[in-house]
């Protein structure tokens, strides 16, 4: 395997913020996204968002490495704080869109964190998106932070009724068994409700340090099984110690700009 840390659009060097960096932000009340991408992209889309234990960053992170995929495109912010990471000298934005033409899926990796608050903004951008462009399926790989025992060590489902026939019937994947969910997640599923865009929602148990490598390796078993994905999630371990540091950094600015008792609820 290569190491990510050679790679020129995986991974980042974060910039220290010093002990003078601003404890809360405030956003723009009308925050706006947009999404730019150069090519076609695959009728698939496997997304993973910035929230609680970065399991479904670090696993989506991970299929781009191993899968060789490309920066396609871009979701661009106006009205949040900025973020810019940037990786040897060269900046880049932090939410990307990833492809590659022998790939049969397109990976959104948002590094940028989006409030509860304001994901139902960016899903409204992103779904425009997929909608203009023929994406049939969405799939979203995210941790929880849900009370368990070892044997919910595990990855659970929400899902539209078309993305369960086409996915997940005699799969491996139980479904979540109660809750309910707010932010981009919620908005993704509740537009799959009401037209034929197929949204899968894999979520796994999550531990408050980050990365939370066990998650994001039962998230890229699922999403590998599921999409016959030619990635081995065994060295998982190695590459998220590599990017360590700049994860803990993500995990520092959710905890900073996410009020207690805004995650997903859910239950077993």
């Amino acid at each position: 395997m290569s190491d990510p840390l050679d790679r020129d659009d995986d991974a980042d060097t974060p910039l220290d913020r010093g002990s003078s960096a601003p404890s809360h932000e405030t956003f723009d009340p009308r925050p706006t996204f947009n999404v730019t991408h150069e090519s076609t992209p695959s009728e698939t889309l496997i997304a993973g968002f910035s929230s609680y234990g970065l399991a479904g960053l670090t696993a989506v992170d991970y299929l781009i490495e191993h899968l060789d995929l490309e920066v396609r495109g871009h979701v661009s912010a106006e009205g949040l704080p900025s973020i810019t990471p940037f990786q040897k000298g060269r900046p880049r934005h932090p939410t990307r869109l990833y492809s590659a033409d022998d790939v049969d899926v397109t990976v959104l990796v948002a590094e940028q964190f989006v409030p509860s608050v304001l994901g139902e903004s960016l899903a409204k951008s992103v779904l425009e998106w997929t909608a203009a462009n023929d994406v049939d399926e969405v799939a979203v790989l995210s941790g929880v932070p849900i009370p368990h025992g070892p044997d919910a060590h595990r990855t659970f489902y929400i899902a539209t009724d078309d993305y369960l026939e086409s996915r997940l019937e005699g799969a491996d994947v139980p479904p979540m068994e109660s809750g309910f969910l707010d932010g981009v997640n919620a908005a993704l599923l509740e537009r799959g409700m009401d037209s034929p865009l197929g949204v899968g929602l894999f979520v796994t148990p999550v531990h408050a340090q980050a990365p939370d490598v066990e998650a994001a390796v039962r998230l890229v078993e699922t999403a590998t099984d599921l999409y016959e994905l030619d990635v081995d999630a065994g060295p998982l371990e190695t590459f998220a110690a590599e990017i360590r540091r700049h994860y803990e950094d993500l995990a520092e600015r959710i905890e900073e700009r996410e009020p207690e008792g805004t995650y997903d609820r859910m239950y077993m």
